[in-house]
């Protein structure tokens, strides 16, 4: 099966065609953004396939990044997935950003904790921890750089996503052995389409992810005595 993979969640613009049991592409291209993910990738997408004998007709499915990630850069990816696989006549699948960003390290850091820390701005991190065998030991979720750190246990943990570092200073702070392996702004594009080529089309709709922070309620001592 040949898959086309699609990511606009975070810090990039990227798309690749990816053949089953493939070690590399066969064409790609990411372009680095912060903004304007609207406005690049159908180009960027027409370009990376036009590098494919048989074009989008040679197509088996489509992968997307789903988040957790931009409100804005998610719903472009999504609704470009969707259109492409209903246009082709295909199954569209959904890839969360953690997932694609710690799956080059499952099977390769033995003995350690793998957690994927991704940017959410204003001291928050999206963040997910697994075994060295991709078992799950933290749920994904939206917590401050220490909170993560702290949900990663004893350790020895190899850390990956953009803000990697900023959860490695924390946990090296409470005497934790971490190793910063990536801190790439986006994951890369082939690992979206290799998840994508495994994934369940009924348990994993191209559907954006959102999450929120823990809601937070005042302390008693903080409320005004009523009147």
């Amino acid at each position: 099966m040949r898959i086309l993979a699609i990511d606009t969640a975070l810090g990039a613009c990227s798309a690749c065609v990816l053949e089953a049991g493939a070690a590399a592409p066969l064409a790609q291209e990411q372009l680095a953004m912060e903004r304007g993910h609207a406005e690049a990738l159908m180009p960027l997408v027409e370009r990376v396939m036009k590098g494919v004998e048989g074009g989008f007709g040679s197509l088996g499915r489509v992968a997307v990044t789903v988040g957790p990630g931009s409100y804005t850069g998610l719903r472009v990816g999504v609704s470009a997935a969707r259109a492409i696989a209903f246009a082709a006549g295909i199954p569209a699948v959904g890839v969360t950003t953690v997932a694609a960003c710690a799956a080059p390290l499952i099977g390769r850091e033995s003995g350690r904790v793998i957690a994927a820390a991704l940017d959410a701005r204003h001291g928050q991190v999206w963040f997910q921890a697994l075994t060295a065998e991709g078992k799950p030991l933290v749920s994904l979720r939206q917590v401050s750089y220490r909170d993560a750190a702290r949900a990663i246990g004893a350790g020895p943990v190899s850390l990956v996503g953009s803000a990697a570092l900023p959860v490695a200073n924390e946990a090296w702070a409470i005497g934790l052995d971490a190793l910063v392996v990536d801190d790439a702004k986006a994951p890369d594009i082939a690992w979206v389409a290799r998840l994508g080529l495994i994934a369940d089309p009924q348990s994993a709709p191209p559907r954006p992810l959102y999450l929120k922070a823990p809601e937070t309620t005042p302390q008693d001592k903080a409320r005004l005595p009523r009147r």
